[in-house]
């Protein structure tokens, strides 16, 4: 009998860490839910601990420990709480696999304590390697870690990329939805609000990714991260609009061939895929039929329309601590546009004015990442106040 597998789950409340807890309840067999954490949202973390029954829990709002403590009293659940826990908790030697679905900056350290204790990595926190994509690369070449990508984008490369010499990928084609104002003329965006931008034509998404996905800033951070994932540069990363969210991605090799990935827009195939590597894991569930989709169509992203993906390129291209800069300045006004504090357009805005305030570091080590990260937001906050 095949033993199962440990999954630590940091987000298991949000979108992609309900949906992975979707797939170890259809193989009870091959996973276990070892570990949960979340942010904030108590209930739900305790209604899943009560069903999947963990070794443990850890909640990094502090102020919602005695709440979980107490729901979990008397189950042998262990509960933790703040985020240095969960960094602490991930190296804990019965854990197989990391699933990394947090959002935002707050990723990145338990990503490397992950791979400092050299578990396999099932990465749907993006922002890690956008923030310090050279720091993490580094130390994954220096530990017996692996990561998997579970974006469904970089989930396509990877599988267009098994058993092909890196040496003949031409270039990476990343595809994008386009969000729910691909077509919206640029003289509208100014008055749309958040409830507008949460309306996603394909995906369900939680409220942040949701808004990055409008502004298109979701494609500049997966082309910084596919940078670093599969080695190639910017430059030969391309991105493409595909409003049918079909085809993940495609991979261009020297002799002009391209190989694309196709499935139905639904997280829980590149969750999937990544838990059950080097395995497919068969399911009678989210199969396509083509016929249904006889018409795929392309076209080539507005960068006016969408001056983040040309932000995204800039910092791509700088290097350094730019990209770390660019994360937490479009956290810090995805939020605000959030509370209705300003506009669409003025996320970008504040985004480019922190870029150009927040000095460049050209070869950052972990503190100046953590140093960049507090000084961005506290710039760009100085662009909405």
């Amino acid at each position: 009998m095949e033993t199962k597998r440990n999954i630590a789950i940091l987000g298991s409340t949000g979108s992609i860490g309900r949906q992975t807890l979707d797939i170890i309840a259809e193989y009870t067999h091959l996973f276990h839910a070892s570990l949960l954490t979340a942010h904030s949202s108590a209930e739900l973390l305790i209604e899943q601990a009560l069903r999947f029954k963990p070794q443990r829990v850890v909640i990094a709002n502090e102020q919602r420990y005695d709440m979980v403590k107490e729901a979990l009293a008397g189950t042998g659940i262990e509960v933790l709480a703040g985020h240095e826990a969960i960094a602490q908790a991930v190296v804990d030697h019965d854990i197989d696999t990391v699933v990394t679905a947090m959002v935002g900056y707050s990723g990145l350290a338990p990503t490397i304590a992950a791979i400092k204790a050299g578990k396999k990595i099932a990465l749907a926190n993006k922002e890690t390697l956008v923030v310090a994509g050279e720091l993490i690369t580094g130390l994954l070449a220096s530990s017996s870690s692996v990561v998997y990508p579970v974006d469904s984008e970089h989930g396509a490369f990877y599988q267009c990329l098994v058993g092909e010499d890196r040496n003949n990928v031409s270039k990476l084609i990343l595809t994008a939805s386009g969000g729910p104002f691909r077509t919206t003329p640029l003289n509208r965006l100014a008055t749309v609000k958040a409830a507008d931008a949460l309306r996603h034509p394909n995906w369900d998404m939680g409220a942040k990714i949701t808004i990055d996905s409008a502004t298109m800033m979701n494609k500049g951070f997966e082309m910084i991260e596919a940078k670093w994932l599969f080695g190639v540069s910017h430059d030969h990363i391309e991105i493409v609009v595909h409003p049918q969210s079909i085809v993940h991605s495609m991979v261009e090799f020297v002799d002009g061939s391209v190989k694309a990935q196709l499935g139905l827009p639904d997280m829980h195939l590149p969750i999937r895929y990544a838990l059950g590597l080097p395995a497919r894991l068969a399911t009678d569930n989210y199969h396509m039929s083509v016929a249904d989709y006889a018409t795929l169509t392309f076209e080539r992203p507005d960068f006016d329309k969408f001056p983040l993906l040309g932000i995204a390129y800039e910092a791509a291209a700088r290097g350094g601590n730019a990209a770390c800069i660019v994360n937490a300045a479009n956290e810090v006004a995805v939020a605000a546009f959030l509370r209705d504090d300003i506009g669409f357009l003025d996320i970008a805005r504040v985004v480019e004015n922190t870029l150009a305030r927040v000095p460049f570091i050209d070869s950052p080590c972990y503190d100046d990442y953590v140093n960049t990260n507090e000084e961005a937001r506290r710039v760009a906050e100085t662009f909405i106040n």
